[in-house]
């Protein structure tokens, strides 16, 4: 699929394939492979319904909160969810802050 993406993206921004210094991307099974949590390939880690949006990875009050005192999540299995907004370490950095 990465040349119908590039295609696409080159039709709204004329020049993008020319900056693409290189490229390189992963089957499913390899993605599971470097890490067992990407269950077929799946690297949100299961389904994004309503439940889950608000008490991923785990049921508690501060999902970016890990048992350890000074870890925090912020990947996309937390709060906001997948995506490329970035939300996840805002949230969990403020979060990491607030416990200061």
């Amino acid at each position: 699929m990465g040349q119908q993406i590039e295609a696409q993206i080159e039709r709204f921004a004329p020049g993008f394939r020319d900056l693409i210094l290189a490229s390189h991307s992963f089957k499913a099974n390899e993605l599971e492979q470097l890490n067992p949590n990407y269950v077929g390939g799946d690297i949100i880690s299961g389904v994004q319904d309503l439940r889950q949006l608000f008490f991923r990875p785990a049921i508690r009050l501060n999902p970016y909160s890990t048992p350890l005192k000074g870890v925090y999540l912020c990947s996309s299995t937390t709060p906001p969810g997948g995506g490329v907004h970035g939300m996840c370490g805002y949230f969990a950095a403020k979060s990491a802050l607030k416990s200061m």
